[in-house]
């Protein structure tokens, strides 16, 4: 078993500050036993006070900006389809579903400058970055490859032939695992038809039909207004259109890195809003000047900037709120859930503790308790499907999810990979 940095220090030969002051209470007082037992308490005490304080610190702001990404996807995922323009959108553009993937990248990478900076090796961080990285494609595969088909059908099982080998948690392992082995690796310093960008005709989605999956989830129009050419066949977490999807992860490491290296608050935030708008304002003059259209499906280098500057900007006024004037009991509730967003997003975002419900019913399959608080207490008392679906959403899940990993926070358990 591998010493952390932490205990291979205490385990050293170099003396810690505990045992210098036992040492020098037994050289200059050689009768004074009891005096030299509290002096060597008190020492103790203060660094482990030291030690705590550096264990426990946190970046609030980051745990916050990933709850509201879970919270995000819960929103577009089962309000989407009552409000169409929260939805994905069809093509070219950018509606609110369509940040929730390169933050949850943007994120990975924040976090990756933090957890690799406290492996002592190259040999252990390969060791937890392929791990880490194994896990998510178990747990992606279990959740998207077609193995569960809630919480609308109550049915499992998969055709091997017909699994779905890529989807979101493929995508952040795929990216994860590349830019952590960059990481890992990079020496620190000091200081078809080719250019179509049709959705049936583009090297993308004929990367993705020649070998990425079978039962890709857009083989028809994302949403009801979508164009006929969107029947083509796509998948929109593929391989091809992963690779630029890797510079999200990387933007985001930048911003952990400026965490790290950067000791005020005045030099973070001007490092992170200059190249948070700076991004921005590059996507937005790409897309408009139809050099290269913003594009989810196609993760297109436009809407690699315009989504991680929106992600910088954020970020940056979360820790300006959160961790530099301290309002932070009304996040609570997005750092819980960031705090176990894994959690959260297997069992709310991807419907398995809905599915377990709805798994009990009286007489009919619409008789279960999800079915009977959205009709009676939501869409019936506001008389309307889509308000009644939308508040649902907010209220029946956002809110329950927030409890619940509150709750979960106050009892110390966390689910991470």
């Amino acid at each position: 078993m591998e010493k952390g940095p932490e205990i291979a220090a205490s385990c050293a030969g170099d003396k810690g500050p505990d045992q210098h002051a036992i040492d020098v209470g037994r050289g200059d007082h050689g009768d004074g036993k009891g005096e030299d037992i509290e002096a060597v308490g008190k020492e103790r005490v203060a660094v482990a006070e030291v030690q705590s304080k550096k264990k426990s610190k946190r970046v609030a702001a980051l745990d916050a900006f990933r709850g509201l990404t879970i919270v995000l996807m819960i929103l577009v995922d089962d309000a989407g389809g009552a409000y169409e323009r929260i939805d994905h959108s069809p093509w070219n553009g950018c509606t609110l579903a369509d940040f929730v993937m390169p933050f949850f990248l943007f994120i990975v990478g924040v976090a990756i400058a933090f957890a690799l900076k406290r492996v002592p090796n190259i040999g252990a961080a390969v060791k937890k970055i392929v791990v880490r990285t194994l896990k998510m494609l178990f747990w992606g595969l279990l959740l998207q490859g077609g193995y569960s088909h809630a919480p609308d059908d109550l049915s499992y099982g998969v055709d091997m032939k017909k699994i779905r080998w890529c989807g979101i948690l493929q995508r952040i392992a795929l990216v994860y695992f590349m830019v952590a082995l960059i990481e890992a690796f990079t020496t620190k310093v000091q200081c078809g038809v080719r250019g179509h960008l049709g959705q049936a005709c583009n090297a993308v989605g004929y990367v993705d039909r020649q070998d990425c999956t079978f039962s890709s989830p857009n083989t028809g129009p994302l949403r009801a207004d979508a164009p006929a050419w969107c029947l083509a066949p796509f998948e929109p977490e593929g391989l091809l259109s992963s690779l630029l999807s890797i510079l999200s992860g990387i933007i985001g490491i930048h911003y952990g890195h400026v965490l790290i290296h950067f000791k005020t608050h005045k030099e973070r935030l001007k490092h992170w809003l200059l190249m948070g708008f700076s991004l921005l304002v590059l996507g937005i003059i790409l897309h408009f000047s139809n050099a290269i259209p913003i594009n989810k499906q196609l993760y297109s280098f436009s809407y690699v900037c315009f989504t991680a500057g929106v992600a910088g900007v954020i970020l940056s006024a979360f820790y300006i709120l959160i961790d530099v004037w301290g309002l932070r009991t009304p996040f609570l509730f997005l750092e819980w859930i960031g705090m176990n967003a894994m959690l959260v997003f297997v069992l709310g975002a991807q419907g398995i503790l809905a599915a377990f419900v709805n798994g009990w019913y009286y007489e009919s399959p619409d008789d279960t308790l999800v079915h009977w608080i959205v009709k009676h207490v939501f869409v019936n008392v506001w008389h309307s499907q889509r308000l009644g679906t939308l508040l649902y959403v907010i209220f029946g899940e956002i809110v329950f999810w927030g409890v619940v990993a509150g709750i979960l926070h106050k009892l110390r358990i966390y689910w991470k990979l």
